[in-house]
C-alpha cells in the first residue's frame, strides 16, 4: 500500500529542533501512524534560519494579526517568518500532502489556542501560529490537526478519516482529471 503524505512539525518526529535544543517526540505518530503515512517534516523556525538552541519566542499584539517576537531581546521575526512561509507553502504545494499535524501551542506551528500576549503582557489563548495560519489559509480543504488533539480518540479518528477521504479524492481527480 502506498503511504499517504502528511506534513508534520519536525519536533514531533523526535528531531531536536525546538528552541531549547529538545524535541516533542510523539510515540503514536512514529510508531503507529507511520505504517500508513509518509511524513514530510517541517520546522518553521529552523528552516527560516534560527539556530538550535535559540531564544524562545511568543506571539504579541492583536490575536487576529500577531507578531512573532523573542521573549528577552524583543526581536520581531514576523516579516521574515511570513516571507519564508510563502516560499515554503509553494514547495509544499508540490508535495501532494493529504494532511498536516501541527505542534500545539507553538507560536509558529500552533493551530489553535496559542497564547498571544497583549501590550500589557496579559496572555489570551486566541492565537494561531504564524506558519500554521498561513498554511491553513493556503490549503483550506486539507485536513489539519494538532498533536495534543490527536490524543482524543474521537478527534483522532475524524482526522484520519478526513485524510483518507482527501487522499481518495486526490487519486480520483488524478486518474480522471
Amino acid at each position: 500500500m502506498e503511504k499517504i503524505k502528511i506534513g508534520v512539525s519536525a519536533c514531533l518526529l523526535g528531531e531536536n529542533v525546538r528552541y531549547d535544543g529538545g524535541h516533542q517526540w510523539d510515540r503514536y505518530l512514529t510508531q503507529t501512524l507511520v505504517r500508513y503515512f509518509e511524513w514530510v517534516p517541517v520546522c518553521p523556525e529552523v528552516e527560516y534560519g534560527l539556530p538550535v538552541p535559540r531564544e524562545a519566542m511568543r506571539l504579541v499584539g492583536d490575536p487576529a494579526a500577531p507578531r512573532l517576537v523573542t521573549i528577552r531581546s524583543g526581536i520581531d521575526h514576523t516579516a521574515g517568518m511570513k516571507a519564508w512561509g510563502e516560499k515554503k507553502l509553494l514547495s509544499l504545494a508540490k508535495e501532494s500532502l493529504c494532511g498536516f499535524i501541527f505542534k500545539s501551542k507553538s507560536p509558529s506551528s500552533g493551530m489553535t489556542a496559542v497564547k498571544v500576549y497583549s501590550d500589557a503582557g496579559v496572555p489570551s489563548r486566541r492565537g494561531t501560529g504564524i506558519f500554521a495560519g498561513a498554511f491553513m489559509a493556503r490549503f483550506p480543504l486539507l485536513p489539519v490537526e494538532d498533536n495534543e488533539r490527536l490524543h482524543d480518540p474521537v478527534l483522532r479518528g475524524k482526522f484520519i478519516e478526513r485524510v483518507f477521504v482527501y487522499h481518495r479524492r486526490q487519486l480520483t481527480l488524478r486518474d480522471h482529471g
